[in-house]
């Protein structure tokens, strides 16, 4: 029967998908159904997790289609989410899987915030699995065969996989189970069993023999080279180096055999023997060394069959030469096996829980696209409200429309009542004043939650220095200040927006203690108002003339201008594009997405036009106000010129600007606590960012610590020694051998009942029989003839005793032997001796022997052998 390897599967411990995705989902997509449908999907990601590595696996297909589909979400989970220490940080814990553990260390595990661990260790365990469910299928049919060799080239080909990833998956040392050596050398023992199961099914077809033996030496040499690799290196348990020596030379002889009957068919008597003879040699070889793992008699009779009937056959009939092993011919090699290419989905019904959430990839790229087309909506709206303030700003160096609306001299004009009805409405200077006071609060708590956010990193990082430099080289993790370098900067770029904050607050607020008076003065009743103007002589004489026609059309015009700017800024902000079909079939098509060519693609088709309209309403504002200012000096030129037309003019110029003031400010502030309102959603998801990290990294830490107090706990406490000779126990001969023990058919390199049973260990020496009692002794006579003051001299212990003594059957209650009949005295032998005193309820010891005689109940000394102790 033969005999396969079988991997064992790593242990996970149990981790909360729920909890940090859900996180995740709410914090990005906006709450309705796409987000309750990602939420549904993390919970069912949850229970697959648990389904395929939170409860033993039986060795069964349908067990092995949940690891893959496990698989196969990971994989298609991975782009999706932002996995990373420093960003969505999950760490997965996993033991390894060949290492048993100790008494007080446990075994070897790895906790890492690694995705990518995490789908190397779930590929692990679907590779092993599968080898697995590979032996454990019946080979006596062609069902059997064909699902082993299967399951074998795809446990070659998911354990290849993983010698390719690992390094890069982990950015670290893996452990001994999923380094690049360890599972290269399993993806060759995999493949040379799919071999052997091929050469199974030939010689259970009855193929030829040319094709059998082909099939055979291929399988030996894939044998061989898994020996080779894994022959001095510690990365695989010791039963399995055997069983590939012995596994090489079995299909070795096998090969010999199949090309020893294609010679004997080719009438080649003479390399029908030499084949013959080689192949006796090799299955001699495993029955002497490995027939604890690998049982051979079935070939080796076969084959000593085969040998005698040939020889026989070539003495009396055919007489030709037997030639030199090293001078036959070599075999072929058929190698009809392949590592199965490990390329998701892998598992045969598979369907994403994430089918609707795009990459984080194109998650990037649109969130890239969106602040370009905000900074180029910003940029057409900002030039156009620059341009307007800059209107405004000249018609009131000019005390326009109020200059024209003011020719009587001594009434308000319209438009400055207009304004002063505004302002109230707008509720005066109370409005600005208590948004002024708001801003300080908001910017304070701003503020605290930065501090508070990046105190949590200080703290954490202070910790694992702390650390780092108690544990030196043992402290194998990450730096947290190389890892916080993504969030300081983040922090950094937080704290310098509040410090522009600020200085656009201090400019708002200067603006507003320049203008208060006057916005003050609009604020006041009509009668206030009229009489804080200073009044006039009448300029009726201008009423109707052509220039103050000519101003008021220009101004009409200007007012039409800042109309449609209105209306064309409303249409830029209102245009929407949906960028992901674009980015999506960049990213299909070659596997990256160009951002920033794609985006300024897209945005130059989308505002191209708004942004000629926007510079042709610029251009028409430039000719407007050179216009303006021609037709005002002549309006002026006409005027009465005295002092108190110079006064009222000023007041009126101060008034209109004063509104362009109030309008401006409210505006800025309302911008303002908006601003520190969306920094602070802003800052405290940061701040969560931050509490999640500090949290995993704390979690990392405990468990590395724990590691650690394991790994040193395993330490030997002192220097190894050498025990002197005389204190080493005699050898007890071994028992013969029963006969070579059958071998399991399938070898599991870490479970130790399956392992094969070497030779019992010898037994110590038996512990001398207690003190025989006579019946003199037992009735508490006194002894016959006189006492001794040493005992008799006894067999020398096999190792030195000491205290405590051991309590002796029979004897409840009795933890010493008395010093006068201690047989082991140390450095006491001239104690004199002390007659016992027996205990009610026990017999008393029995008294010293004759003189000349042995001492009754103890083992008797050979006549020639001197005593061991001094006698006195």
């Amino acid at each position: 029967m033969a005999t396969f390897i079988s991997v064992p599967l790593k242990k996970s411990s149990e981790v909360d998908l729920v909890k940090p995705l859900s996180k995740f989902v709410t914090t990005t997509y906006p709450a309705g159904e796409e987000q309750g449908e990602y939420i549904r999907a993390v919970e069912e990601l949850n229970k697959l997790r648990k389904n395929a590595l939170g409860r033993p696996l039986d060795k069964h297909e349908s067990s092995l289609e949940i690891l893959l589909r496990y698989y196969d979400q990971l994989c298609a989970v991975e782009p999706k989410f932002p996995f990373s220490e420093n960003q969505l940080c999950l760490t997965f814990t996993w033991k390894d899987a060949f290492d048993k553990g100790s008494l007080f260390g446990g075994s070897v595990k790895l906790a890492l915030a690694s995705l990518g661990y995490e789908k190397t260790c779930v590929l692990f365990n679907a590779a092993a699995l599968a080898s697995q469910i590979a032996a454990e299928q019946n080979l006596d049919n062609d069902e059997g065969l064909k699902a082993a060799a299967k399951y074998y080239q795809l446990a070659s080909g998911a354990f290849g996989h993983i010698k390719d990833t690992v390094l890069s998956a982990l950015n670290r040392e893996p452990t001994m189970d999923i380094s690049p050596e360890t599972v290269g050398a399993l993806s060759l023992i995999m493949l040379a069993q799919a071999q052997e199961v091929f050469f199974l099914k030939a010689t259970a077809d009855r193929m030829k023999d040319a094709v059998i033996a082909k099939l055979a030496n291929q399988s030996a040499d894939f044998y061989g080279d898994a020996f080779k690799q894994c022959q001095y290196k510690d990365n695989l348990p010791k039963e399995v180096l055997p069983v590939l020596a012995a596994k090489h030379c079995i299909m070795q002889a096998n090969a010999e055999l199949h090309q020893s009957m294609l010679a004997k068919q080719k009438k080649r008597f003479g390399e029908e023997i030499a084949r013959l003879q080689h192949a006796a040699e090799l299955v001699k070889t495993v029955a002497s060394r490995y027939d604890e793992y690998v049982s051979v008699k079935d070939l080796t009779d076969k084959i000593n069959r085969a040998l005698t009937a040939a020889k026989k056959d070539n003495d009396f009939i055919y007489h030709d030469r037997v030639p030199e092993v090293k001078d036959l011919e070599s075999i072929g090699k058929a190698a009809l096996v392949k590592a199965t290419a490990i390329t998701p989905p892998l598992s045969q019904k598979f369907s994403d829980l994430f089918e609707k959430m795009v990459p984080m990839a194109v998650q990037q790229s649109m969130s890239m696209y969106s602040q370009r087309k905000a900074e180029t909506v910003n940029r057409l709206v900002g030039t156009m409200r620059e341009a307007t303030n800059l209107c405004n700003g000249v018609l009131a160096s000019l005390n326009l429309p109020a200059a024209l609306e003011d020719l009587s001299g001594d009434s308000i004009p319209q438009s400055i009542s207009e304004k002063s009805r505004s302002i109230v409405q707008q509720g005066g200077l109370q409005s600005i004043e208590q948004l002024i006071r708001d801003l300080p609060e908001l910017l304070t708590r701003n503020r605290e939650i930065l501090d508070e956010s990046l105190k949590m990193l200080d703290d954490e990082e202070t910790t694992d220095n702390e650390l780092r430099a108690k544990f030196n080289q043992r402290w194998n993790r990450t730096p947290s200040g190389d890892l916080y370098k993504p969030l300081r900067g983040e922090g950094a770029n937080f704290r310098s927006v509040l410090d522009k904050a600020v200085q656009a607050d201090q400019v708002v607020r200067d603006r507003y203690n320049a203008h208060c008076e006057m916005i003050a003065l609009l604020c006041k009743p009509e009668n206030e108002l009229i009489a804080a103007i200073p009044s006039a002589n009448p300029v009726k004489t201008l009423q109707g003339s052509e220039v103050v026609n000519v101003l008021r059309s220009q101004l009409a015009q200007l007012d039409q201008m800042k109309k449609e700017r209105e209306t064309l800024e409303g249409e830029i902000k209102a245009v929407t594009f949906d960028m992901s079909t674009c980015f999506l079939t960049a990213l299909a098509q070659d596997g990256a997405i160009n951002e920033e060519q794609l985006s300024l693609s897209q945005l130059d088709q989308l505002y191209g036009a708004y942004n000629q309209r926007v510079q042709a309403t610029l251009r028409t504002q430039e000719e407007l106000l050179g216009q303006v200012q021609t037709s005002h000096q002549e309006f002026s030129s006409l005027k009465q010129s005295n002092t108190e037309a110079n006064q009222r003019e000023e007041v009126l110029k101060k008034l209109a600007s004063a509104h362009d003031s109030y309008v401006e400010i409210s505006s800025n502030l309302r911008e303002g606590t908006k601003f520190y309102n969306d920094l602070t959603e802003i800052l405290l998801k940061f701040q969560n960012k931050c509490s999640d990290i500090v949290f995993a990294r704390k979690t990392e830490r405990d468990e590395l610590l724990k590691d650690l107090q394991q790994s040193i706990a395993r330490e030997p406490s002192a220097p190894s020694f050498s025990v002197p000779a005389y204190q080493s126990n005699p050898a007890v001969p071994a028992a013969p051998a029963a006969g070579p023990t059958p071998a399991p058919r399938t070898v599991f390199v870490q479970q130790p009942q399956q392992a094969p049973q070497g030779p019992a260990k010898p037994e110590p020496p038996a512990r001398p029989p207690p003190p025989s009692f006579t019946p003199q002794a037992a009735s508490g006579a006194p002894p016959t003839g006189p006492p001794t003051s040493n005992p008799p001299p006894v067999a020398p212990p096999s190792q030195p005793q000491g205290p405590p003594y051991p309590t002796y059957q029979g004897y409840p209650g009795y933890f010493q032997v008395p010093m006068g009949y201690n047989p082991y005295p140390y450095a006491q032998y001239n104690m004199p001796y002390m007659p016992y005193q027996g205990t009610p309820g026990q017999a008393g010891y029995p008294g010293a022997a004759p003189a000349g005689q042995p001492y009754p109940g103890y083992p008797q000394q050979p006549p020639q052998q001197q005593p061991y102790y001094p006698q006195q």
